[in-house]
């Protein structure tokens, strides 16, 4: 299953992440997102966990739990959403 976790401080490890949930049953994956230009923290990040029961339990666990001066958002991820085309720029080109 894989979870979300959001409000992470900006100095969050990917390894701190692991060891949080690892107290829950085995971590697959973790992921800190990061900023593609500046390579720091976004601030959320996602956990991978093989069965449903050792993820709920580290939700119900850790969501609303102190880490790093900050209170997580810890839930299920939901799918991700299809982006549009473009890219920002109002796309086609000049209308003249």
């Amino acid at each position: 299953m894989r979870i979300y976790v959001g409000n992470l401080a900006y100095e969050t490890r990917e390894e701190e992440l692991r060891e949080a949930f690892e107290v829950h049953g085995e971590v697959q994956e973790v992921t800190v997102v990061r900023d593609r230009e500046t390579g720091r923290s976004r601030g959320f990040g996602f956990v991978e966990m093989p069965t449903s029961a050792e993820a709920e339990a580290a939700i119900s666990a850790l969501n609303g739990r102190e880490m790093g001066g900050r209170t997580l958002t810890v839930n299920e991820a939901r799918a991700r959403q299809p982006r549009g085309p473009g890219g920002g720029f109002g796309g086609g080109g000049p209308r003249w």
